[in-house]
């Protein structure tokens, strides 16, 4: 059962605390990438057949395939695909960057590009559940970017197939290439390339512990979105609230995945009571109650404050991934809210909306990140970089400074290559 606590009698580690695993998949992890680094798609192919079950005869899927996928998917959920498609495209056509120059001085031009990567990489997990909504969410900012090879790795079921709504989600996102491996073997593959996965710039997307582990150890060689953890919610709720709403919406993401941490900040300890027996009432009606059960047992928690601003103040230092405002006039709230992923406004707002259609990106900063942290956006598919133009009577009138400057840190070197541009010959 969901524990329920009153705030000002608990220490900061059972408020904020919450439990992890604690396996060491480090090493584990290290000797696969210098596996797949050694020996390319064989060792691709002995992972698949390990954990996936699946014999492999090639790692990419072909267009057929691609085709064969996306009409067996039925029109409805096609339809609801593209609906969302669109939203995601509306809310991250809005996040375009554009360079600038600035030439208010004669003789000088300074300015900035903005330059998509050449290749982004796309890891969608398989295994307990599949996750079109990945594809789009992590696609298709790249694509706006204008990304133009974006490669798309997920595991195979056991029949060495990719699970049809994937790949009529990557159909619709604009995916370049897509290859049948998952776990960390396939991020090493995207890390650092095999006979058939190319190389790519970034890597994006979540996955398992081993994954997370995988994408912290080849950062360097290829850039990554974050090291992301398992899922999270922290719903702020007055009296008001309904319980059976909150409940439900603390669920959505206990389901996920068994260390998921779900937790509501309330000013009612009424509502806290009524919220904790429907939670019970709830989880025997899931599909993966299991799974929900291990999480409200292990990391759930009900705080009960004085009021909604100390409730604030507890959200502002969990900075969770996902936080909901159950309250009356949730704008109020909105503008003291410093540190979360994304947030979801008033009663009607449930999260599921976020992870699936709304348009802003379900892609966040887990484990307290969100102080530090953004969700995914077109800003993860770009780099930007700086430009410089002086003519000779505009760098004639600052080589001096230069020089001097230079000259303080003890770089004659540097001093001399403005200098000695000025010197008469």
């Amino acid at each position: 059962m969901i524990k329920i606590m009153k705030y000002g009698v608990m220490t900061d580690e059972e408020i904020f605390g919450r439990s992890v695993r604690t396996a060491d998949v480090a090493s584990v992890v290290r000797d696969i990438i210098a596996d797949v680094r050694k020996n390319g798609d064989e060792a691709l192919f002995r992972y698949a057949e390990k954990f996936d079950k699946a014999k492999l005869t090639s790692l990419e899927v072909t267009e057929e395939e691609i085709e064969e996928a996306s009409s067996s998917v039925s029109e409805e959920f096609t339809g609801i695909l593209k609906k969302a498609a669109a939203n995601i495209k509306k809310f991250h056509k809005k996040q375009v960057r554009n360079g600038f120059v600035i030439n208010d001085e004669e003789g000088v031009v300074i300015g900035q590009k903005v330059i998509p990567l050449d290749r982004a990489g796309i890891y969608v997990p398989g295994g307990t559940a599949a996750y079109p909504s990945t594809v789009l969410m992590d696609s298709i900012p790249a694509k706006i970017a204008g990304v133009k090879d974006i490669v798309m790795v997920t595991p195979p079921g056991a029949d060495g197939k990719i699970n049809p709504v994937i790949l009529a989600a990557a159909k619709i996102a604009g995916v370049t290439k897509i290859f049948k491996t998952g776990g960390a073997q396939a991020i090493a593959a995207l890390a650092y390339g095999t006979e058939s996965v190319p190389k790519v710039d970034k890597i994006v997307g979540p996955g398992n512990a081993y994954v997370a582990e995988a994408k912290k150890q080849v950062f360097g060689a290829v850039s990554i979105d974050m090291i992301a953890g398992p899922s999270e919610i922290l719903i702020i709720a007055d009296g008001n609230s309904d319980p059976a709403y909150v409940a439900a919406d603390l669920l959505s993401q206990a389901e996920h995945d068994k260390m998921a941490s779900a937790v509501l900040v309330t000013d009612s300890y009424g509502l806290a009571c009524a919220v904790s027996e429907e939670i019970e009432k709830q989880i025997p009606k899931l599909s993966r109650a299991d799974i929900a059960r291990a999480s409200i047992d292990v990391n759930g928690k009900i705080i009960v404050t004085d009021d909604l601003k100390k409730a604030v103040e507890v959200s502002n230092e969990t900075a969770p991934e996902h936080l909901e405002l159950c309250v009356g006039d949730p704008f109020a709230l909105l503008g003291l809210i410093r540190h979360a992923g994304s947030v979801f406004l008033g009663r009607n707002c449930p999260e599921a909306l976020g992870d699936y259609f709304a348009g802003p990106n379900h892609t966040l900063p887990t484990g307290g990140t969100a102080k530090f942290s953004s969700p995914l956006s077109v800003d993860d598919f770009v780099k930007k970089m700086q430009f410089s133009y002086y003519s000779a009577e505009a760098l004639g009138k600052v080589a001096a400074d230069v020089a001097r400057f230079a000259e303080a840190e003890g770089l004659t070197g540097h001093a001399k290559s403005a200098l000695i541009r000025t010197e008469k010959k």
